[in-house]
Order: C-alpha cells, then sequence, then structure tokens
C-alpha cells in the first residue's frame, strides 16, 4: 500500500476574549504554534469580544473563505454570562460533531479531573468547513490539539481523519 503523504490544512484561529490583545494572547500563540509545528498554515488569527452575533459572523467569513479548510476557537466556552462562544459556533453549524465534546472531556479529566464538566468545547462544520471552540487556558488548546486535532488533521493518521472526507462535506449540495 501506497504512503500517504501529508496534506497541510489552512488553519484560521478565532481568540475570544474582552481583555486580551495580541501580545498578551498565549492561547490562540499555543494553537498557531501548534498549527504551524505540524506543518499546517495559519489563514487568519483574529481577537474578539465576547459577542455572539460578532463571533458567528466571523465564522460564516471564515467559512465562506475558500482559502480555510478549518477553524479553531478559543474562549468563551465556559459557564457564566459572557460565556457565548458555544451559542456562536452553534448558530453556524450545518452539523454537529458531539463526540468531539465527550472526548475533550475526557483528555481535560485526566488532567483537571471533575472540573472538566464545566468546558463547553464542541465543534461542526459548515460549508465544508469544520469548527472548534475550545476553551481559553493554554493548557486547554495544548490537550485539544494534542489529543485531538493533531491527529484527525493529518491526512496519514488511521483509520480516518478530517483531511479525508473534506472534500465530500458539501457532496449535498452538488446532488441533483
Amino acid at each position: 500500500m501506497a504512503k500517504r503523504e501529508f496534506i497541510p490544512l489552512r488553519i484560521a484561529v478565532l481568540t475570544v476574549s474582552d481583555s486580551r490583545n495580541l501580545a498578551e494572547d498565549r492561547s490562540g500563540q499555543v494553537l498557531q504554534d501548534r498549527l504551524t509545528g505540524d506543518g499546517h498554515i495559519l489563514a487568519d488569527r483574529k481577537i474578539l469580544p465576547d459577542d455572539r452575533a460578532r463571533i458567528a459572523d466571523q465564522l460564516r467569513i471564515w467559512c465562506t473563505d475558500p482559502g480555510i479548510d478549518a477553524v479553531i476557537s478559543t474562549g468563551g466556552t465556559g459557564l457564566t454570562g459572557r460565556d457565548v462562544t458555544v451559542e456562536a459556533h452553534r448558530d453556524v453549524y450545518e452539523k454537529e460533531m458531539d463526540a468531539f465534546s465527550s472526548y475533550f472531556t475526557m483528555i481535560s479529566a485526566e488532567k483537571i479531573g471533575t472540573s472538566a464538566i464545566q468546558s463547553r468545547a464542541c465543534a461542526g462544520v459548515a460549508h465544508g468547513t469544520c469548527l472548534f471552540a475550545l476553551p481559553g487556558s493554554p493548557g486547554a488548546c495544548k490537550d485539544g490539539w494534542d489529543g485531538i486535532l493533531r491527529h484527525q488533521f493529518d491526512y496519514r493518521h488511521k483509520p480516518c481523519n478530517f483531511v479525508e472526507i473534506m472534500p465530500r462535506l458539501e457532496e449535498h449540495r452538488h446532488r441533483k
């Protein structure tokens, strides 16, 4: 069987925070460093405040950009009144990846125990783009990337990965 070649993805990173700027964005930097370190391309990076409509609008812009394959957001996944990232993501999703939340919680629980239940990390697909919402801590971003996304964004990963299904995510739009 022929060996699969690595296919770099173009990934956008969104940090959701009312208080951080790019210089102080440790979580966004963790994601940028990890994705580029693994051979992927940082397609865009932004910081937005905890504003559901603005977050959803940015996700929609990236989902319709042919130069972006996936989006990872960090921040706003908790339980407080300002945490609206999950709702913004769900405003955009066409399909949700329910198992992402469960698997992320399992990985987090190994590190932070029962505190993992306070995260509402989620994932979905819209317009052929994979979207992931991770908590706002650098540790959670490391866990999400190292434990899940690094593998699923690698075309060589078996038995299956996101890269091999990406061309088919919008096949429903092409049916007669």
